[in-house]
């Protein structure tokens, strides 16, 4: 058994009030659905003591875009009533975010800042006035930093936080959902290049982190979904047996089954490609110069990744490792607690649970 800190007992056995502590509940919302953790801190590590999951009317949020502000106000006034929430760590959209990297001068975060706002205007395509960023020191040498940086147009920020607002609740803070993601796959003190592949209903997220900082993100337009549609239309069966016959026949060769074998490849092949394609280019281009370094291996997540044979098929592609992503891996063994979720749901988690895990990123 690890051995347990005072620092841990203290925050145990000498717990202040509830209303009084941080939050450790992190609310990801996203295109289909709002969903939300709350981690508790028991003697033997951190564990998830509720799980939550509200869906959304399709249109209500498109492409990043709270468009329909109503249903996503009143989904999350649902689940700070359900769960007696008043603030919360919360996501911010990665396809309304700029990615930026730059060597800076000083020992502080406030001279690394200082450094990134003379050259805002170079990193970030919008007027510096209208821009709110964020910054994490990658390596240091004798003279410098190397810092990754991710901005979003302030009025992104200010719809989230009017709607936070009119749902009652306070932002502990907001988050690119790209840097949260990490936060919950890789072990704190990685040196690891991983890219994150999140398969969700609509899209697809493509993240490569390096020591659990983003250098690389990207959106792509095409999620599960797609592979659900082909299930229906080839078996004539409704929304939900298709997703059954999806995550149980997966993309595995079997006698009889060319034809919808067929269906859905058409469909997971342009995930596998655009991946591919943005894969090869890191390893190509990216890292000639020795800024970074190769992505060692690949991790599946998002409420699609569980489909049968989808890591091989990446892998037969990418040839490096391919798994599916493990979303309590920083959390307390399964040996002391069981998730209240099931194991294929799990997989959707993975931004909420890294939201969550900001108060405990010691």
């Amino acid at each position: 058994m690890n051995r347990v800190s005072f620092k841990q007992l203290a925050r145990v056995y000498f717990a202040p009030p509830r209303y009084i502590t941080l939050p450790a509940t992190g609310i990801d919302i996203s295109t289909s659905s709002i969903k939300s953790v709350h981690i508790a801190e028991k003697i033997h590590g951190l564990e998830i003591d509720s799980f939550d999951e509200i869906f959304l009317p399709e249109g209500a949020v498109v492409n990043g875009e709270i468009v329909q502000q109503e249903p996503v106000v009143s989904a999350l006034k649902e689940l700070a009533k359900k769960r007696k929430i008043h603030t919360a760590h919360v996501s911010l959209p990665e396809s309304k975010s700029y990615l930026f990297e730059l060597n800076v001068s000083g020992s502080t975060k406030e001279e690394w800042r200082a450094g990134v706002e003379r050259h805002l205007d170079e990193l970030v395509p919008l007027p510096p006035a209208n821009v709110a960023f964020d910054i994490a020191p990658l390596r240091t040498d004798h003279k410098e930093t190397f810092v990754v940086g991710v901005g979003y147009a302030t009025r992104v920020i200010e719809q989230v936080t009017s709607i936070l607002d009119d749902a009652g609740l306070e932002p502990f803070s907001l988050e690119s959902e790209t840097f949260a993601a990490a936060r919950a796959l890789l072990p704190a003190h990685t040196d690891e290049t991983v890219m994150i592949v999140d398969i969700g209903k609509t899209t697809t997220k493509v993240v490569i982190a390096e020591k659990r900082l983003p250098r690389f993100a990207t959106t792509l337009a095409v999620g599960g979904d797609a592979l659900t549609r082909a299930v229906e239309k080839y078996f004539g069966v409704d929304e939900k047996e298709a997703r059954r016959v999806k995550i149980e026949y997966g993309i595995v060769s079997s006698t009889g089954n060319d034809e919808y074998l067929s269906a859905m490849l058409s469909t997971v092949s342009v995930i596998r490609e655009e991946v591919k394609r943005r894969f090869d280019y890191w390893q190509t281009h990216s890292c000639v110069d020795g800024r970074c370094t190769p992505v060692s291996r690949v991790i599946l997540v998002g409420g699609n990744a569980t489909v049968r044979g989808l890591p091989e098929y990446f892998a037969g592609a990418l040839k490096v490792p391919v798994t599916l992503g493990d979303v309590f891996r920083n959390l307390a063994p399964r040996d002391f607690w069981l998730p209240s979720v099931d194991h294929a749901q799990s997989f959707a988690y993975a931004t909420a649970i890294g939201l969550a895990l900001r108060d405990y990123d010691f």
